[in-house]
């Protein structure tokens, strides 16, 4: 049916002047033909009768419609015709509420939960290393592993510096990560909390040697003061042994080396874009040859290879399932809140109230703004 002379835009009418055509919001007036005129004001004679009753809906459905007088029936089609003019934009002001704070002091209280953690664990080595059993005596354990695959001398070389390079990637993109803060202190929790559980299961059970190629320390039977220098030692050669400092025995359930490897490549691909995944594919291949190696080298047994893999992976997705999705932190059906370390959770993510955005920037500015400032101002004057 045909109401007017359209015209490319869509134009809008009302039943007061058949011939004045709205083009958002600007009038604009058009000739029409007279067989055209009479057809519309059949329509707009039709639509008055229509609305008088029940209307059918387009889709069959019945729907009620009430009665209005004749000017509120122009004023009402006029309304319903050009109802984008009755409403008006309310400008609502954004929240200043900071959903991803830096809250570095949170930060350095995990990086000293961490680093008291690490030297927990490096004294619990040393206290186990004396009650290690004889390796003449007490030959290693049985390892279906072992079984099957030779010894390689150099293996755990490879080890040692793919979880180096996989370190050194991973402080790279930490770098220029733009909220390093909140995925620091989240790095630093999980370390500390995952060589806490080492501690325990070193120290509840003690394995032998898991070959008969393994070289420990001699036994200081209670001289505190050489233990003491031997953990320092260990200390400040990383806990590697390529440095030649680690002559512990003992600490084999669960693997250290498996753990970080594990952690820094799940922690690469979970803030990095997830379309690099040439990026993600080297780091795996990193991660998981330094674990392969690990066994080749006959340094571990495999159970402990398997438990920190195990143990490492599902903290880290726990803790990142509790972080991201916000609300899991007060659904009552939430069981992970019941986990020992939950109030340490709260604490950290307490502030964060969203997903952390793979986001990077250049961290360091240049010159600083204060300089900028300066002269800026200087050159202002200077113009004038």
């Amino acid at each position: 049916m045909t109401i007017g002379k359209q015209s490319s835009t869509a134009p809008c009418f009302s039943l007061e002047n058949l011939q004045r055509t709205s083009f958002c919001g600007r009038s604009a007036y058009a000739p029409m033909a007279s067989q055209d005129l009479s057809d519309a004001r059949n329509s707009a004679a039709d639509l008055k009768s229509g609305v008088e009753g029940n209307a059918e809906g387009i889709n069959g459905q019945m729907c009620t419609v009430h009665a209005l007088g004749g000017e509120d029936t122009k004023r009402g089609f006029r309304k319903g015709m050009g109802r984008h003019n009755d409403y008006e934009k309310i400008s609502v002001p954004e929240s200043k509420v900071n959903r991803l704070p830096m809250e570095w002091w949170k930060t350095i209280i995990a990086f000293f939960y961490a680093a008291f953690n690490l030297f927990l664990t490096t004294f619990v080595i040393a206290v186990v290393h004396e009650r290690v059993p004889p390796k003449d005596s007490n030959p290693p354990l049985p390892d279906m592993f072992f079984d099957y695959i030779d010894r390689v001398k150099w293996a755990f070389t490879v080890t040692e510096i793919s979880g180096i390079v996989l370190m050194a990637i991973w402080m790279i993109q930490l770098f220029f990560f733009r909220y390093k803060s909140i995925v620091s202190r989240r790095f630093f929790f999980l370390v500390g909390t995952l060589y806490l559980y080492r501690c325990v299961t070193m120290y509840v059970t003690t394995l032998p040697v898991p070959g008969m190629h393994m070289t420990c320390a001699p036994k200081l039977h209670g001289d505190f003061h050489a233990r003491f220098q031997r953990i320092l030692k260990l200390v400040s050669g990383g806990g590697l042994s390529i440095t030649g400092t680690h002559l512990f025995c003992g600490d084999y359930l669960y693997s250290g080396h498996t753990v970080m490897l594990t952690l820094t490549y799940l922690f690469i691909k979970e803030y990095s874009p997830r379309s690099f995944w040439w990026y993600h594919l080297m780091c795996w291949l990193l991660s998981a040859v330094g674990i392969g190696c690990i066994l080749v080298a006959h340094e571990h047994y495999t159970v402990d290879v398997v438990v920190a893999y195990f143990i490492t992976s599902r903290l880290f997705w726990w803790y990142h399932t509790m972080a991201n999705l916000q609300t899991l932190k007060c659904s009552p059906n939430n069981y992970l809140t019941n986990t020992w370390w939950n109030p340490l959770f709260n604490f950290l993510e307490k502030n964060v109230q969203t997903a952390v955005p793979c986001s990077y920037s250049w961290p360091i500015t240049w010159p600083p703004s204060c300089l900028k400032n300066s002269c800026k101002k200087y050159n202002m004057v200077q113009s004038i």
